[in-house]
């Protein structure tokens, strides 16, 4: 009797996704994804500017104390420093944008389960120095000392 050879199994990775991310992960990319429908669906440019500053605001509002009052500061400092930023949503956390392209964002502790919020800048922002520069900052409290740094982080990533 002739012995019947077995197919090889596949040495390719089979999708693990839903084990790769986290609960907090995953719900971050829904909300981003109906944060672009949404986006999609809006007229005017003057009207979604005002629309995606108030769903911001909304965003923060939610937000437990500790991350609210900080993310209500360095919205405050982020529209004095740089005007032209357009507040958006990004990934369901406040983010600041030119043309549309995000430069700055916050990230509550909360959202992720962090130890620490944060402030982060995309590569749109212009905060290169020589071969390596922060481009995300760990946020456990928003001083006075603490706002002319962003403010001045937010000039220098919109030149």
């Amino acid at each position: 009797m002739k012995a019947v050879q077995k197919p090889a199994r596949s040495t390719t990775a089979t999708d693990t996704t839903s084990e790769r991310f986290t609960d907090e992960e995953r719900a971050a990319m829904k909300e981003r994804a109906r944060e672009v429908r949404t986006s999609a669906r809006r007229g005017s440019r003057a009207g979604k500017a005002a629309e995606d500053e108030a769903a911001v605001l909304a965003k923060i509002a939610e937000m437990q104390e500790s991350d609210r009052v900080m993310a209500e500061r360095i919205h405050a400092v982020v529209k004095a420093s740089a005007p032209d930023l357009a507040p958006k949503l990004w990934y369901g956390m406040p983010a600041y944008a030119v043309d549309g392209k995000v430069v700055c964002f916050f990230q509550s502790a909360e959202k992720f389960k962090a130890r620490y919020a944060t402030l982060g800048f995309s590569d749109k922002a212009n905060l290169d120095e020589g071969a390596m520069w922060p481009t995300s900052y760990a946020l456990r409290e928003v001083t006075a000392a603490d706002e002319a740094r962003i403010g001045a982080l937010v000039q220098q990533a919109v030149r």
